[in-house]
């Protein structure tokens, strides 16, 4: 039995209340999303649940900010109480770390996401759950163009257990515990802050470092096609599956929104002479091994059937990130 809670949503928006947790607050896309829905007034209150306790955020609505693991069940049903309407679970253990530590990755990823859907059968009424899955849930490399209805065969254990998230949230929905959506996001550019143990860390910071003045190693050939999103979109596709009709989806669960194929070297030629001169190849096989078995090239003909936002050209997700994210991370890194 699939549920739609799409007209129960909007209702809501239109005046009753909506009650939100972001799993994954403290992270730059959970904050970003928290300060949408705030700036917008789409709640009448929110829950912020990281590992650490999320940073204070201003709002029109209570904001409860909460530390714990996401695999716990008690720290869950403090995040999730019984009057939730949607769940955003963005936490995660990101794929060069799932790679090099198993038992983490399962704990968090697969387990974690385990726990949240126990949590979410706690609450008064099925609850929306959105879900950030991965381009790493496909394999195929850089020849691949895929289809929306590609199996996905993932490299890497982070994929699998991405994968392994979106089937079990398929079949959560389809019994009618939860009202399911999974994202398969692309690789998000350009990440504030400082570089982190995602593979494709990279990808960010051969944009990032070099317009704060740094150095960086470049891991792969400027050849290399990668399937890239902005932060700023990101947040568009999230604010989207949270409220949106999914009844189209019907068993299916999973979306590849449209994403922007670029190659390393189109992103290099994106940046002042300068700039790019503060990139050094490097070769890493590890890095390599870990991002060439992604596609970079997605039809996602049904994403835009839904409604999905399409992302912009290059050079505005540079421009993006200089306008929303540039001083804040020089401040941020003392620099």
């Amino acid at each position: 039995m699939v549920h739609d809670h799409g007209a129960m949503l909007r209702d809501k928006t239109n005046g009753g209340e909506m009650h939100i947790t972001i799993l994954g607050g403290a992270g730059f896309l959970g904050r970003k999303l928290a300060a949408r829905l705030a700036a917008e007034g789409r709640a009448t209150s929110l829950t912020l649940f990281d590992m650490v306790v999320p940073a204070p955020l201003a709002a029109p609505f209570p904001v409860r900010c909460l530390a714990g693991d996401v695999a716990d069940p008690a720290a869950l049903a403090a995040a999730i109480p019984p009057e939730t309407d949607i769940i955003y679970h963005l936490a995660a253990v990101v794929s060069a770390a799932a790679e090099a530590d198993f038992d983490l990755g399962l704990r968090v990823n697969l387990q974690g996401t385990l726990a949240v859907i126990q949590a979410a059968r706690g609450c008064a009424r099925p609850p929306r759950l959105v879900f950030t899955s991965s381009v790493a849930s496909f394999g195929g490399g850089q020849s691949a163009i895929l289809d929306d209805d590609a199996r996905q065969m993932p490299a890497n254990s982070y994929g699998a257990q991405k994968a392994a998230g979106e089937l079990l949230l398929q079949d959560a929905s389809r019994r009618g515990l939860l009202d399911a959506l999974s994202i398969r996001l692309p690789t998000v550019i350009i990440r504030p802050g400082r570089p982190n143990a995602a593979a494709s860390s990279f990808v960010s910071a051969i944009l990032r470092e070099p317009m704060l003045g740094l150095e960086t190693t470049l891991p792969v050939g400027e050849d290399f096609a990668l399937w890239v999103s902005s932060p700023r979109i990101v947040v568009e596709w999230l604010l989207h599956a949270g409220f949106m009709d999914t009844s189209p989806l019907g068993m299916d669960r999973g979306v590849n929104p449209p994403g922007l194929t670029v190659t390393v070297g189109e992103m290099l030629d994106a940046l002042s002479p300068v700039e790019r001169a503060r990139v050094k190849a490097v070769p890493d096989a590890n890095v390599a091994a870990i991002v060439g078995g992604w596609p970079a090239r997605f039809l996602s003909r049904r994403a835009r059937a839904l409604g999905f936002a399409e992302q912009s050209h290059l050079p505005a997700i540079i421009a993006a990130f200089r306008e929303d994210d540039l001083a804040a991370t020089r401040a941020d890194r003392a620099l």
